[in-house]
């Protein structure tokens, strides 16, 4: 296993400690004199080398919690840290995969500087570059891509590209907000599985946002479920199937239909409508909307 030390310099956690924690987070847009809020009092943590996804209602502001946790929107109140230090910007510690692969990737670069971007600000050798390019690739099993083009490539490909570059960089946390929505079912089953060998292999901690129940038991260590509005953390799931997993026999556990039973049933109670007041006060177009 590889072990990633952070941009600043300082001592990764070790596994099992805590590395990102959000304590009473809350978040609100104002649109015409009118407030809305979409997260209130939201607290959960993340250990280091952890899988932990996030599930609740489509609107409940997922999306929106990713983009305050990344640095890219503030919070109206509550804090985040990672290993201690306050998140006021992007974190240096942290990497985003976005959901559509084919707005976050440049289409006139090749592969390979698609995945040169994000490290030219770290002023590394050339043959370091060189080196994390290529054991990203090799990672994700698009060693013979380098030098094609995302148009060229499958979506499944293309996404896999986003997820090297991710690794290229070397974070501490990757955030992974729907990255698997639009590849096709086979497709998402092999990067769920990249997913857990990205894990295992970097040790790396990875927090990932969906809507599909089945991966987040599949996937996850804990599940955090968000719902309500403003919204709080409803339940926290500790996933306590075994280890390695696969998709045949992983899925046909029955301990396996027991938690996405609970975990649906917890994201069906907190789908209902709004308040008349909230829906007024509602904010369309809004920036960073609640997903």
């Amino acid at each position: 296993m590889s072990t990633l030390g952070t941009r600043t310099g300082t001592t990764s956690p070790r596994p099992g400690e805590l590395l990102l924690k959000v304590d009473g987070l809350a978040k609100s847009y104002t649109s015409k004199g009118k407030r809305t809020d979409i997260i209130g009092n939201l607290t959960f943590s993340v250990n280091a080398g952890e899988v932990v996804c996030l599930v609740g209602p489509s609107g409940v502001g997922k999306t929106t919690l990713l983009k305050c946790l990344a640095g890219l929107h503030p919070s109206t109140g509550g804090e985040m840290s990672i290993d201690g230090r306050r998140i006021y910007s992007p974190p240096p510690e942290m990497a985003l995969v976005f959901q559509d692969y084919s707005r976050s990737l440049m289409p006139w670069l090749t592969v390979e500087k698609n995945l040169r971007l994000p490290l030219r600000h770290l002023r590394l050798p050339q043959s370091e570059v060189r080196t994390r390019i290529l054991d990203a690739l090799a990672a994700v099993g698009l060693s013979h891509a380098a030098k094609q083009y995302p148009w060229e490539l499958s979506g499944g490909m293309q996404q896999r590209v986003a997820i090297a570059r991710a690794l290229a960089y070397r974070p501490e946390i990757l955030i992974m907000d729907e990255p698997f929505a639009s590849v096709d079912a086979q497709t998402r089953f092999d990067l769920e599985d990249l997913v857990l060998k990205i894990r295992d292999d970097y040790g790396m901690t990875v927090l990932l946002v969906t809507h599909d129940i089945d991966e987040a038991v599949y996937l996850s260590d804990r599940i955090v479920a968000i719902g309500l509005r403003p919204a709080v953390v409803l339940e926290e799931l500790t996933v306590d199937l075994p280890l390695p997993r696969n998709q045949l026999d992983t899925r046909a556990l029955p301990r396996f239909a027991e938690l996405r039973n609970h975990t649906l049933s917890l994201i069906q109670h907190a789908s209902a409508k709004p308040t008349p007041s909230a829906m007024e006060d509602a904010v369309p177009g809004a920036a960073g909307a609640p997903a």
